[in-house]
């Protein structure tokens, strides 16, 4: 017992000390002055995990059509704001790709950047969603370990990234991040518009493909920055790398299952393990099979008429 209080008064120790060295300008901005938000949202998301499936067990499941068409495109706007911030924040400030230690003067285009990193973690958190609407909509099996790892993980991370580094090296994963949410967001939001849309979604696979590769480009940056003694916190970079290796193992594991050992046929079974791509990287909009079930029924209703 005097050990478990000794590791606990460490850490509290610890903490405070580290509020020292955290960044003072962002330190009154909303979310930010206490960790307790951001882990109480965590909590609610993954006590709805537990509640959600539950409750609508023997309930209807929502359509909310409307309801996804408006949130994916509005998820599209926020991503092309924070990557368009963070581009050309960063442009201006003269940032390296290579190689940026933070810079934490209340420089114009300093606090831009660090304002976009913010609005970042925050489009984490509104990305809890993505799983409220599979559970109403009742995609249970679209809610799988990958998602709610990545969910979870991204919103206590960034609220990190934001408090001690919202600037320098942090600026590259976020804006390669947030540009491929635009691409993604807007698949999903094409793909609830309906079932006329299908034809237009066949780049489904690629985006899989462009969330593999951004890892390793993230990986491939932060050992750049650690190899060549970049004056950017080391833990920060370690952390990026370790994360990374534990995201292209899911995903290329997500990839092989999907994309090698499953009939590349349009059969519903397959276009419903398909778009599990959704859960894995936030999308939440009707699904390609949904869009197919529809498809079939309007099919089926125009030849009885006939």
């Amino acid at each position: 017992m005097d050990t478990v209080l000794h590791l606990i008064n460490d850490t509290a120790e610890f903490y405070k000390w580290s509020l020292t060295i955290a960044d003072k300008r962002v330190e009154q901005w909303p979310m930010m002055s206490s960790p307790l938000p951001t882990l109480g949202f965590s909590m609610l998301y993954l006590l709805f995990l537990w509640a959600g499936p539950r409750y609508m067990q023997h309930r209807d499941a929502f359509k909310l059509r409307k309801t996804l068409i408006i949130y994916n495109f509005s998820m599209v706007l926020l991503n092309f704001y924070i990557c368009k911030e963070l581009l050309l924040g960063s442009r201006a400030a003269g940032y390296s790709y290579l190689c940026q230690p933070v810079n934490y003067s209340n420089d114009v285009n300093e606090v831009r950047i660090a304002s976009a990193l913010w609005w970042y973690y925050i489009s984490k958190g509104v990305e809890f969603l993505d799983t409220v609407f599979f559970i109403m909509r009742k995609k249970f099996n679209q809610i799988s370990f990958l998602h709610v790892y990545h969910h979870c993980t991204m919103f206590i991370l960034w609220w990190i990234g934001v408090k001690w580094v919202p600037g320098g090296q942090s600026f590259f994963g976020a804006t390669i991040n947030s540009g491929i949410h635009v691409l993604m967001y807007s698949y999903y939001g094409l793909a609830a518009v309906g079932p006329h849309m299908h034809k237009y979604l066949w780049w489904k696979k690629y985006l899989t493909i462009i969330q593999m590769i951004q890892f390793h480009v993230t990986i491939g940056h932060a050992a750049h920055s650690l190899y060549s003694s970049c004056p950017f916190p080391a833990w920060m970079q370690w952390a990026l790398i370790a994360y990374a290796i534990t995201f292209i193992i899911l995903f290329a594991n997500f990839y092989y299952q999907t994309y090698r050992l499953r009939p590349r046929s349009k059969s519903p079974k397959s276009a419903s393990n398909g778009v599990t791509v959704s859960a894995m990287t936030n999308g939440s909009a009707m699904s390609v099979e949904h869009a197919e079930e529809n498809g079939k029924k309007h099919k089926k209703e125009r030849t009885k008429r006939e």
